[in-house]
C-alpha cells in the first residue's frame, strides 16, 4: 500500500491532564486509522465471519486455532528489499510467520532468492501487482497483466501459485473483483497501519503499531524502508506480551478459506 504522496517503491500528571492525554492518544490513533481511498463503499469480509463456518472433522490448518487464540497477522508490503533478508532473520529467531505482498519489478526479479526463501521457511507468498499501478485506473487487460506477471514467477520460484493479493492504495472496484475471482484471487486489506512509508522512526512506527493492534488484527508494515525493519522486533515482542499468536493471513480464516474475488479485512 502506498499513499499518493508515497516516494516510489523503485526507489506522569494529574488526573486531569492524565485525561487529556489519554483523548490525544485516542485522537492521534485515529488520524493513524488507514483510509483505503477508492474503496470506501466495498463490502469486505472479516476473519472471525470466515472462520464460523463449520470445519469438516478432518479439517486440517495448522497449530494455531485463532477460534480460540488472540490472532494478528504481520505483512508486508512491496518487496523483497535489500531489508528482506535482516526481516526474515528477526522472523526466524522469533518463530513469527508472516505474509509478504510483493512486488514484480525490480523487487521479485531482483532479489528471487529471497522470494524462495520466504516460502522456504513458511511464510505466505503472495502478490502486490507487478509495477504497483493503481488497479481502479487501469483497463482490464492492465489489470489481469499486473496480477498475473508477479503470480507467476512467485509460482515458477515456489512451486506454489499465491490465492491472495493486496491492490496497491487498497483501491479496488467490481472490475477488479471480477478479474481477481477470475484469477483465484482474494483480496486483503488491513486494521493497522504505521504509515512507515512517511518516517523512518523506528520507535514511532512500533508506537503506532501497538496503539492501533487488537484481535484478528491485520498489520500493514513495508520492508522497503529504513525505519521498518528494526521496529519489528519490538513490535513481535510488545505484541506477544499482550497475548498475540502471529499467524498467515490464511491461518487467520482457517479453517475457513478466502473465496477468490472476495475482500478481506478486519
Amino acid at each position: 500500500m502506498y499513499s499518493p504522496r508515497m516516494p516510489s517503491p523503485t526507489r506522569k500528571m494529574k488526573n486531569t491532564g492524565t485525561g487529556l492525554r489519554a483523548a490525544a492518544a485516542l485522537l492521534a490513533a485515529a488520524a493513524l486509522t488507514p483510509a483505503l481511498t477508492g474503496c470506501a463503499n466495498v463490502d469486505t469480509t472479516a476473519p472471525s465471519t470466515v472462520r464460523s463456518a463449520p470445519a469438516s472433522p478432518a479439517a486440517a490448518f495448522g497449530s494455531v486455532d485463532c477460534r480460540k487464540a488472540k490472532c494478528i497477522a504481520l505483512t508486508f508490503d512491496a518487496g523483497p528489499s535489500e531489508h528482506s533478508a535482516r526481516l526474515l532473520d528477526i522472523l526466524k529467531d522469533k518463530q513469527v510467520p508472516a505474509t509478504f505482498f510483493l512486488l514484480g519489478k525490480r523487487h521479485i526479479e531482483k532479489y528471487p532468492e529471497l522470494v524462495r526463501r520466504m516460502a522456504a521457511e513458511g511464510h505466505e507468498v503472495a502478490g502486490h501487482t507487478w509495477t504497483h499501478k493503481i488497479l481502479t485506473r487501469s483497463e482490464p487487460e492492465e489489470i489481469r497483466e499486473e496480477l498475473e506477471r508477479p503470480n507467476a514467477e512467485i509460482e515458477r520460484l515456489t512451486g506454489r501459485r499465491p490465492t491472495l493479493v493486496r491492490p496497491p492504495q487498497g483501491r479496488t472496484d467490481d472490475t477488479v473483483h471480477e478479474i481477481c475471482r477470475e484469477l483465484g484471487l482474494a483480496e486483503v486489506l488491513w486494521s493497522v497501519t504505521a504509515k512507515d512509508y512517511k518516517t523512518n522512526d523506528s520507535a514511532l512506527i512500533t508506537q503506532r503499531v501497538l496503539a492501533q493492534s487488537s484481535r484478528d488484527g491485520i498489520i500493514l508494515l513495508h520492508d522497503i524502508y529504513d525505519g521498518t525493519v528494526p521496529a519489528v522486533p519490538g513490535i513481535i515482542d510488545a505484541l506477544k506480551e499482550r497475548g498475540y499468536v502471529f499467524v498467515t493471513v490464511p491461518q487467520l480464516l482457517a479453517p475457513g478459506k478466502a473465496e477468490p474475488g472476495k475482500v478481506y479485512r478486519p
